[in-house]
């Protein structure tokens, strides 16, 4: 039963956040606003991280099933999707590269700075 109302839960944020998607002119995904949703009501104290936490366990464990329908469709179309197959590895594979260049610097440079501002707490607090 426990994980039958954690489900609902997850299911309420979800509808909110598709609410949300048909409400606003934003061109952002319904799922994106629900897992901003469910952030801001773990954080604002409106569910507790115990409320949700075994149905999103289980969600999270049965994850890769959810991709076989997609990756059936994409095998039915592999005609239409073969022509194209070799302008998208150009395009995606420099693209993808970037941003894992553009991630690292980004998180080196995030860190060098948690790490000054780390070490003038720690040199105060002595």
């Amino acid at each position: 039963m426990n994980y039958i109302f954690q489900f609902c839960r997850i299911l309420a944020v979800c509808f909110l956040g598709e609410v949300l998607a048909h409400a606003l002119p934003f061109p952002i995904p319904a799922s994106v606003y629900g897992l901003v949703l469910l952030l801001t009501a773990l954080k604002a104290g409106i569910f507790r991280l115990e409320q949700v936490r075994a149905a999103g366990k289980f969600l999270i464990a049965i994850m890769p099933m959810l991709f076989i329908p997609a990756a059936v469709g994409v095998m039915e179309l592999w005609d239409a999707l073969g022509a194209m197959l070799i302008p998208c590895v150009i395009a995606t594979g420099p693209i993808t590269m970037f941003v894992m260049g553009v991630t690292g610097i980004v998180t080196q440079n995030v860190q060098r700075r948690i790490g000054k501002k780390g070490a003038k707490y720690d040199s105060v607090s002595r």
